[in-house]
């Protein structure tokens, strides 16, 4: 499983994620950084375990306030295990940093008005990974999308908003569904109410390659331990 630990920026700043609900979201407070600096808590990652990927997620652009680029570089210079996966709101590759890889996000999707164009195009199917993203039972993004997976690139995310920081556990059910329509040829991500290693466990046996974790890496619920058992 591929465990992928993930920062969340708003206003130039890390922060913490619940519920899907930006408008409350609060500068990070963890023991693993010093800061609320998203490159103090991608060091602070790297100090619980060497993870070869990271996930930013750039709220700001996402929701059209600009972008936080300066902060993608010198996160991805930060980021000694590898690729920085990187959500900003834009149906672009970011090409000023040669390990960020896009992640398209259906809520961007759908906000442009765009499908089947942005995903035919080269960043997308060489480079990127599409997010599919729910809200409660509700899919954030154009209907098409669900309905042909064939439009789908080799990485997908199952992203449920309304999971995230809340510690209720993930949508295992929507993950195996998601990942039944991927099929062998395409890799599944889950992101959203990981609490601990028997909810990757669960994860991984509906079908998931890896997941996205924030909340329970900085509560102290994952360890190194942990990561050493399951993560590979």
């Amino acid at each position: 499983m591929l465990i992928i630990p993930v920062i969340d920026i708003r206003g130039g700043v890390a922060v913490r994620a619940v519920a899907g609900d930006r408008t409350h979201y609060r500068p990070i407070k963890s023991p693993l950084a010093d800061s609320a600096d998203p490159v103090a808590v991608a060091r602070g990652y790297q100090s619980v375990f060497p993870f070869p990927t990271l996930y930013l997620a750039d709220l700001d652009g996402i929701e059209g306030r600009g972008s936080n680029r300066d902060i993608h570089a010198r996160v991805a210079d930060a980021w000694s295990g590898g690729d920085v996966w990187l959500d900003d709101g834009s149906l672009e590759a970011d090409a000023s940093h040669q390990r960020v890889r896009p992640v398209i996000g259906s809520e961007t999707l759908l906000a442009a008005g765009a499908c089947q164009s942005a995903l035919g195009g080269k960043p997308i199917n060489r480079n990127g990974i599409l997010s599919l993203d729910f809200r409660g039972l509700a899919f954030m993004g154009p209907p098409e999308l669900l309905a042909y997976p064939s439009m789908w690139p080799g990485a997908v995310i199952v992203m449920t908003l309304t999971k995230v920081g809340r510690g209720e556990g993930p949508d295992v059910k929507r993950v195996a569904t998601v990942a039944e329509m991927a099929g062998p040829k395409r890799r599944v991500f889950a992101a959203g109410g990981v609490r601990g290693i028997d909810d990757i466990r669960a994860l991984k046996d509906a079908g998931a390659s890896g997941v996205l974790v924030a909340s329970a890496l900085h509560e102290g619920k994952i360890k190194t331990g942990d990561l050493d058992q399951i993560a590979g």
